[in-house]
């Protein structure tokens, strides 16, 4: 598909993945409007001298008006809703707050793409979480959705109440449940992956909060943005709109093994970390099946594990300033 000069819209545009988003489509030549919440020190699109390429709106996604102002404005032929919030020990302290977020800001959206009835691609990013606890792994589009606890439960909803949008509204949906994304760029150090090399590559104590032993599926940022886009240009596809796709590697890795990779690719293969094992509210093991998006969207992802991480590292060391 040509994306030149379509107009597209990203919620979250501002943070880690919806800049690599932003990114690939000016890259496309597309017209990329983001709405951010918050006016921060720095944005992964600064780092990636988007600033005077895109065009940024300031605002919440409670606003309604604002919402569809912006969509009508713009003339925004498809929109990317990314923004969430997003950590789990977030989501733990402030549930209230993070279902704000996650679920009302959803359907505000939504309702405003229902009104303006003009879009032709919408993409509603879940997430793995949704699918909560389960014995029967990996996780197929066809398992039950279980989130129990609040970020998983409010990825659930945003969920369902996406796909009522497509079947009681015929708007033109698809819900992705990406794996734990990480890459270049993610200045949010809470989160695992941008820590450890952060603590690695500064000689810092690296402290594990659970036992060590949960297993996740880690999805390199690039294959998280080709799974975006392949969901919104085939969205015409025969049994595609309405329908959520499972975009990961289909591999689950330890806490401990992934920063022992982390720290074997640093140069510093001897480092333990700090294992506190007070962690609640985390799911032991999660990881996803890829049948369904490899045979009606032909996607599959490039980047294994070891490769993800090597540009990963290089990316932080030169941000860090961090010499070999």
């Amino acid at each position: 598909m040509n994306w030149k000069n379509e107009n597209i819209f990203i919620t979250g545009g501002d943070g880690f993945i919806g800049a690599w988003l932003a990114k690939e489509f000016v890259k496309r030549g597309a017209n990329v409007i983001i709405l951010a919440r918050d006016l921060k020190k720095e944005f992964t699109y600064k780092l990636f001298n988007l600033e005077d390429k895109i065009t940024q709106v300031q605002g919440d996604l409670a606003d309604c008006q604002l919402l569809e102002r912006i969509l009508s404005d713009y003339s925004i032929n498809c929109c990317f809703h990314l923004a969430a919030q997003s950590l789990v020990q977030i989501a733990n302290q402030s549930p209230v707050s993070t279902f704000e977020s996650n679920i009302r800001g959803t359907w505000n959206l939504l309702e405003a793409c229902r009104k303006m009835n003009t879009l032709k691609r919408i993409i509603v990013a879940s997430s793995d979480k949704a699918y909560g606890s389960q014995k029967k792994l990996p996780y197929t589009e066809k398992s039950p959705l279980l989130g129990l606890y609040p970020y998983d439960a409010s990825k659930a909803c945003e969920d369902i109440i996406a796909r009522c949008y497509f079947f009681s509204y015929g708007l033109p949906i698809v819900v992705t449940r990406n794996a734990n994304t990480y890459g270049p760029g993610d200045l949010n150090f809470s989160r695992i992956i941008p820590d450890a090399i952060r603590c690695v590559l500064q000689g810092k104590e690296f402290v594990i909060r659970s036992d060590g032993t949960p297993e996740r599926d880690y999805m390199y940022v690039e294959d998280a943005v080709s799974a975006y886009i392949s969901a919104a240009e085939q969205i015409d596809k025969k049994g595609v709109k309405g329908e959520p796709f499972n975009f990961g590697t289909g591999e689950a890795i330890s806490v401990t093994y992934l920063f022992k990779k982390i720290a074997k690719l640093c140069g510093k293969p001897d480092l333990e970390p700090n294992i506190l094992g007070t962690a609640k509210n985390e799911i032991d093991r999660q990881y996803l099946a890829t049948d369904k998006v490899k045979e009606l969207l032909g996607w599959k992802q490039i980047y294994n594990l070891e490769q993800g991480l090597k540009r990963t590292i290089e990316w932080y060391r030169d941000y860090l300033k961090i010499k070999v």
